[in-house]
């Protein structure tokens, strides 16, 4: 079987009229695994309630209190926005705190089981840094989730591969100084955020940008996986792989110019499981509902295939 986090309740961070990152993004993922030929082998699972643990004192480590204040305020206040594309509604604050314990979940049960898992949240998380929420994410989703997993008995080192097509900028800003965490991503660039340059390594070479001109595909992807990605992950020896899982490098995406198709990601899920089984895949980017739901399939397929 393989473990799907998934909550109704993540479709109600709202963010108005014609925004990319709409409830309808979830909708579909959850048809199209529904509808899928391995649809048996899902089991879904809901997120443990946020009055079920102490997701506070975990959020304080990683988000200024002030900040997480100022999401809580706009929400309780009717809703509003923390950036020109960054929007919080009534629900989005305790949405997005259901949707960090949902990760914690993911990190609980790819530890027990030794076998993948995927969080099928929002709002997204990879673009929120400390102190302010940017991008379409309000809390550092992947990054609270790798704290929280060293944390954990046995867990010394977490690695987190994020293969959304912009740059991580929140994740990078707040693992970087952790030299028990390794941060990759592969990125279009130039895009937004504008960060992530290959020159960055962290504060203990545990830092691996891959930018990418605009307008390539996997014939330029898969040798940067199997040359770069694959062995800085492999000598890091990560105890668990987080993935921030984004599927908007999809030619048909919106929002940037890589021209990846959905069963690329198979390719580089089978990459990542020569690494390790212990691995949390987490939604981030995808807008484009056809190739986001069938990258989900894709992923889960490959999980299942390679055991």
């Amino acid at each position: 079987m393989f473990t799907v986090i998934y909550s109704d309740e993540f479709l109600d961070h709202k963010t108005g009229y014609l925004h990319p990152e709409k409830p309808e993004r979830l909708s579909a993922i959850t048809s199209a695994l529904k509808a899928a030929t391995f649809a048996s082998q899902i089991e879904w699972r809901s997120p443990t309630p946020v009055t079920k643990r102490p997701l506070m004192l975990l959020m304080e480590k990683i988000h200024s209190p002030s900040y997480i204040k100022t999401v809580q305020e706009l929400a309780s206040g009717g809703g509003g926005y923390l950036d020109t594309d960054t929007a919080v509604s009534p629900r989005s604050y305790d949405v997005a705190l259901l949707a960090v314990s949902a990760w914690l979940d993911g990190v609980d049960i790819v530890i027990k089981n030794a076998e993948p898992a995927f969080v099928l949240a929002r709002p997204p998380g990879h673009h929120a840094e400390r102190d302010y929420g940017m991008g379409f994410c309000l809390f550092a989703n992947a990054a609270i989730a790798a704290f929280y997993a060293l944390e954990q008995p046995d867990i010394n080192r977490v690695a987190i591969l994020d293969w959304d097509v912009h740059h991580g900028n929140g994740t990078q800003a707040i693992v970087e100084m952790n030299p028990q965490i390794a941060y990759c991503s592969l990125h279009q660039h130039p895009c937004y955020p504008g960060t992530g340059k290959a020159t960055e390594r962290g504060f203990h070479k545990n830092v691996l940008n891959l930018p990418i001109p605009p307008g390539n595909d996997i014939g330029v992807y898969e040798p940067i996986f199997a040359k770069k990605v694959v062995p800085f992950l492999s000598d890091f020896q990560p105890d668990l792989l987080i993935v921030s899982a984004g599927y908007d490098a999809n030619a048909a995406d919106p929002l940037a110019m890589i021209n990846l198709q959905p069963q690329d990601y198979g390719i580089f899920t089978n990459y990542c499981l020569g690494i390790t089984r212990r691995i949390l895949f987490g939604l981030e980017g995808g807008y484009d509902l056809p190739t986001l739901s069938q990258s989900v399939v894709a992923t889960i397929y490959q999980c299942l295939a390679g055991k």
